[in-house]
């Protein structure tokens, strides 16, 4: 597991932000030299911290290694507030609104079973939230892809 700095989450949280900046903008960003900004860019790209071309973050390699997907199922007339309550959980990276067996499909990253125990209690004290499931993820087999998609596009 790689340690980041706070240089290192400016960095972060800059590509994240704008993919396609350049060297020299992104040093400027994050308030460093040049050459700093394309050491950091590197050390994180050797440590399989950024993968895909270098702007797609693996938060394995920084610690988050639970993968959990939570369904929801929620009072219909507080859908809204319950997805607004979920974005403010830092562990949450996705929020699907779902057909089916549950209502709401949430997918969250955390550091260990204690953290994920914790933000599944943040979500169950949710006011709407009446019952929730949850799967961890083992292995990721195929980690997102748009590629055979496009490659296949009418």
């Amino acid at each position: 597991m790689l340690r980041l700095d706070a240089v290192d989450r400016k960095i972060l949280l800059a590509l994240i932000e704008d993919p396609r900046i350049q060297v020299s903008e992104l040093a400027d960003k994050v308030g460093v030299a040049r050459n700093t900004a394309q050491s950091r860019l590197r050390r994180l790209e050797n440590a399989s911290v950024l993968r895909h071309g270098g702007r797609d973050v693996d938060l394995a390699k920084l610690g988050y290694d639970v993968l959990a997907f939570v369904t929801l199922e929620v009072n219909h007339r507080e859908l809204d507030s319950v997805i607004t309550a979920l974005r403010h959980i830092p562990n949450v990276l996705e929020i699907h609104e779902t057909s089916g067996q549950g209502d709401v499909w949430v997918r969250l990253a955390t550091t260990d079973t204690h953290q994920l125990q914790s933000a599944l209690r943040h979500i169950l004290r949710i006011k709407a939230v009446t019952r929730s499931s949850t799967t961890l993820a083992l292995h990721t087999h195929l980690p997102y892809r748009t590629a055979p998609l496009l490659e296949n596009a009418p």
